[in-house]
């Protein structure tokens, strides 16, 4: 079995793939604090709730964007199963054409394009929604040729009620109306059908840009909330970095 790994700020996304096949996936908070045993053990369990021996791992590859945390959960892995995980960075056999200036991206933009253009080919739009919001555009040829980085629908929020001394917390759920006839809808609409139009907007505009239609793909925690108050379709896939992981291990795996 090999175990993809993706680091995010706020969550690590762990999947199980038994050749192609997803046979599980489990998540636990990124936490800084932390050391390898900790690590370790939270790992072992998880392995022991789906029902999988430390012995079935044959590898392992990590996507980080928290640097201080890939070091502790590499060691983890290499501790429970004495198997060095592949680690995406600037090194990683990609075989993607990448336009940015400099050519370098971090590993979540480099899994999701990965999977993106061999699930569904260019020119497409990819939204990554977690605790920043990115998109990447790929166009026809394959190329990632760059996108936006936003505040994520989490970090608004909280700078919203944190900011303000009369706005409350609030749930993700959208209102029956755009325009809200309460504080807590108004600011529901506002976070819910605001990004969805932001969304659509910002497609239009990258659209313009190319001068072609564009495929859009959604990931990440938060998209679902938000992509099906959207006016354009837009394919949902919650496992897409994890995807790109596995090929991204294909294209890397150690010599055994």
């Amino acid at each position: 079995m090999l175990l993809t790994l993706d680091i995010g700020n706020t969550n690590i996304t762990i999947g199980g793939y038994e050749g192609k096949k997803l046979r599980f996936v489990s998540r636990m908070a990124t936490d800084r604090s932390r050391m390898e045993d900790q690590y370790a053990i939270e790992l072992r369990d998880i392995l022991d709730i789906y029902d999988v021996k430390v012995t079935d791992i044959t590898g392992a590859i990590i996507g980080s964007v928290v640097p201080p945390v890939t070091v502790y959960i590499t060691r983890a892995i290499q501790k429970l199963t004495k198997i060095k995980p592949v680690v995406v960075d600037d090194n990683t056999i990609t075989e993607l054409d990448v336009r940015l200036n400099p050519p370098s991206m971090g590993a979540d933009l480099v899994a999701g394009c990965v999977a993106a253009i061999a699930l569904y080919g260019g020119p497409c739009i990819i939204w990554d929604m977690g605790t920043a919001t990115t998109v990447s555009v790929i166009d026809s040829n394959g190329s990632m040729l760059g996108g936006c980085v936003i505040p994520g629908v989490g970090i608004s929020l909280e700078a919203l009620t944190a900011r303000t001394a009369q706005l409350p917390a609030i749930s993700m759920e959208a209102p029956s109306n755009v325009i809200g006839n309460n504080t807590v809808d108004c600011m529901r609409s506002g976070v819910i059908y605001g990004q969805a139009s932001m969304i659509d907007g910002l497609c239009d505009r990258i659209e313009d840009e190319l001068g072609v239609k564009c495929k859009v793909i959604a990931t990440g925690g938060l998209s679902r909330d938000i992509i099906s108050y959207c006016r354009r379709d837009i394919v949902y896939c919650c496992n897409l970095l994890l995807e790109g992981l596995r090929l991204l291990y294909e294209k890397n795996r150690p010599n055994e």
